[in-house]
């Protein structure tokens, strides 16, 4: 956080210590700050990021992407509009990691037609 620290808003639901925690109460706790908050974007951090971006996209409204390459995250945001970043800090070096965020924070959702209607598509699917 302290990289971006001025540049961005952001509430830190982090865990305050190297024990080890259930990564589901953080993704819980930071997609019910997306739903509930418009236009908030949330990100998430574990091992892999693959457990936070399961237990993250449990959430009605949640489209999280689980992203290890910048690419990755300029088009989960323009093609998807993605609320949650996933990230894994054991397989993302650091410096990776930060491009990753500053990428992904600053990309807009396009708004293209067709991403807007793959989007209803993806929502319709929270109700089944």
């Amino acid at each position: 956080s302290l990289a971006f620290e001025g540049e961005f808003d952001f509430v830190d639901h982090g865990a305050i210590s190297e024990e080890s925690v259930d990564y589901p109460d953080f993704a819980e706790q930071v997609a019910g700050d997306v739903v509930w908050k418009p236009n908030s974007l949330g990100i998430l951090i574990c091992g892999t990021g693959i457990g936070m971006c399961i237990a993250a996209n449990k959430i009605k409204g949640i489209r999280a992407a689980h992203v290890a390459d910048v690419q990755s995250a300029k088009l989960s945001r323009e093609h998807n509009d993605a609320n949650i970043l996933c990230i894994g800090s054991r397989i993302t070096e650091e410096k990776t990691a930060l491009e990753i965020v500053r990428t992904w924070l600053t990309t807009p959702y396009s708004k293209d037609p067709r991403h807007d209607r793959r989007i209803w598509k993806i929502s319709k699917l929270e109700s089944k």
